[in-house]
Formats: structure tokens, C-alpha cells, sequence
């Protein structure tokens, strides 16, 4: 169960890294307003933070 919280942590910070080198603040944002919406159960906030992430991931193919 330890290893479990270790790899998930790990991978979040990795995550968190990769939108900050990549998508700057507005991905850092994206994120927060993902993962707190989730954390805290409110579909709208989860949903802005997942809209903000696509938006940001498929704007260098529009």
C-alpha cells in the first residue's frame, strides 16, 4: 500500500513538472482546477480544469 502512495506521488510531480516546462501557468492552473475538483467532488471545477488541459494539449493542432 506504501509503494502505491509513492508511485502515484511520483508520478503526479512528474506530471505537474511536464505541464509546468511545457504549458507554463496556464497548465500548472489547468491541473489545480482539475485535481481540486475531483478532490473535493464538484463537477464544474474538475470539468473547467479538464477543458483548460485539452484546450492546452490540442492548440499546437489547431
Amino acid at each position: 500500500m506504501e509503494i502505491t502512495r509513492i508511485v502515484t506521488a511520483a508520478m503526479g510531480l512528474t506530471a505537474q513538472e511536464f505541464l509546468r516546462w511545457r504549458y507554463g501557468a496556464p497548465g500548472l492552473l489547468a491541473l489545480a482546477l482539475l485535481i481540486v475538483g475531483i478532490k473535493v467532488r464538484n463537477q464544474t471545477c474538475s470539468a473547467i480544469g479538464a477543458i483548460a488541459l485539452a484546450l492546452l494539449v490540442s492548440r499546437p493542432a489547431l
